[in-house]
């Protein structure tokens, strides 16, 4: 069914198409930056106790990507290359090899109507809140949603126009985070959104999907942000992605995170990240076989186009997952990180 929905889609894309062009219209560029570096210091003094993507490090200073986003349009078409070098962009690809490892998007959209979009490329997918450019996010580490979930995908997606404010997306894409594949399999990723007037309230249901001989795989992810004021705002994501082995069982892992914001003035705010991930059956790409509750203070203070995050995080666990100085297990794991971010 979604085959054909996109497939007629493009027919009535193709029939627009045909239509004269207007050579009136003149081609716009843009372009967007930034860099973000850190310092990471595990409280037990270990590496390994960092589970999630993008700091694994410990006591040392590091870079973390410096990207270029460049959009060039003219009429009803645009095109996006998404550029990011440094350990970031090398752990976002990490299926890529050579340069692809350094294209974090590149896509190409047709408008025909107001109310239709057609997308082929590399995109970030839709799944989750948080994103791969540390200037998106207010926590500088990453959450386990985030890090076990899917980074990106690379396919065909068409975004509908509903009325007023929601919207939906559907599309087929490769096996998830992978930028070129010699499996026949395809993916399934949709998405369904809406909004009150006002913008002070939005939702987004997202999902992707893929059914093969041996497995089949659903995760289905809610998002909700809410502006309480111009200084308050509360966001949560919600995640479970299953998977049913021919003659098994289904099992599941999920994630439940709630973000606090308080933004005292226009250069000082607070984050707190409150998340419980489970994965007690190991399905996970972590296999961790536990839960684990994640706290995080984060700071945002800025200066301009800097942002400065000093972060206090700390990992409980049900079971001894982590590592204490002398070696020994635990089941908790505190960590500092002080980052920067700039955007341009």
């Amino acid at each position: 069914m979604l085959k054909k929905t996109i497939l007629s889609a493009f027919a009535m894309a193709a029939l627009v198409a045909a239509q004269a062009q207007d050579s009136t219209k003149k081609a716009t560029t843009t372009m967007f930056g930034s860099v973000d570096a850190y310092y990471r210091f595990d409280f037990n003094n270990q590496l390994g106790n960092n589970k999630t993507s993008f700091t694994n490090s410990n006591n040392s200073f590091e870079l973390g990507m410096a990207t270029l986003k460049i959009d060039h349009g003219i009429g009803k078409v645009t095109a996006t290359a998404d550029l990011g070098f440094g350990k970031r962009a090398a752990e976002f690809s990490y299926n890529d090899g050579g340069s692809l490892a350094s294209i974090k998007q590149l896509y190409i959209t047709y408008a025909p109507s107001s109310k239709v979009k057609f997308t082929l490329g590399k995109f970030a997918t839709h799944i989750g809140f948080e994103l791969v450019d540390a200037i998106a996010n207010r926590n500088y580490s990453m959450s386990y949603c985030f890090s076990y979930g899917p980074f990106f995908h690379t396919g065909l997606k068409a975004d509908i126009s509903l009325g007023g404010k929601t919207a939906l997306m559907v599309g087929l894409a490769n096996p998830t985070d992978f930028s070129t594949t010699t499996s026949s399999i395809k993916y399934a990723i949709a998405q369904l959104s809406t909004a009150s007037k006002n913008d002070k309230f939005k939702a987004y249901l997202n999902y992707q999907g893929a059914t093969t001989p041996d497995v089949k795989f659903n995760q289905f992810d809610l998002v909700l942000l809410g502006n309480i004021s111009s200084k308050f705002a509360i966001n949560y994501d919600g995640t479970i992605a299953t998977t049913k082995a021919k003659g098994s069982s289904a099992e599941s892992w999920s994630s439940n995170a709630l973000y606090l914001n308080f933004d005292a003035t226009s250069t000082f705010g607070l984050t707190v990240r409150g998340e419980y991930f489970s994965d007690t059956k190991a399905v996970s790409s972590g296999a961790f076989g536990t839960s684990i509750f994640i706290p995080t203070l984060s700071a945002n203070i800025k200066i301009y186009n800097l942002t400065i995050i000093p972060e206090l995080r700390l990992d409980n666990a049900k079971d001894a997952i982590f590592s204490k100085s002398s070696g020994a297990s635990t089941k908790s794991a505190a960590e500092f990180i002080l980052a920067a971010t700039y955007k341009f």
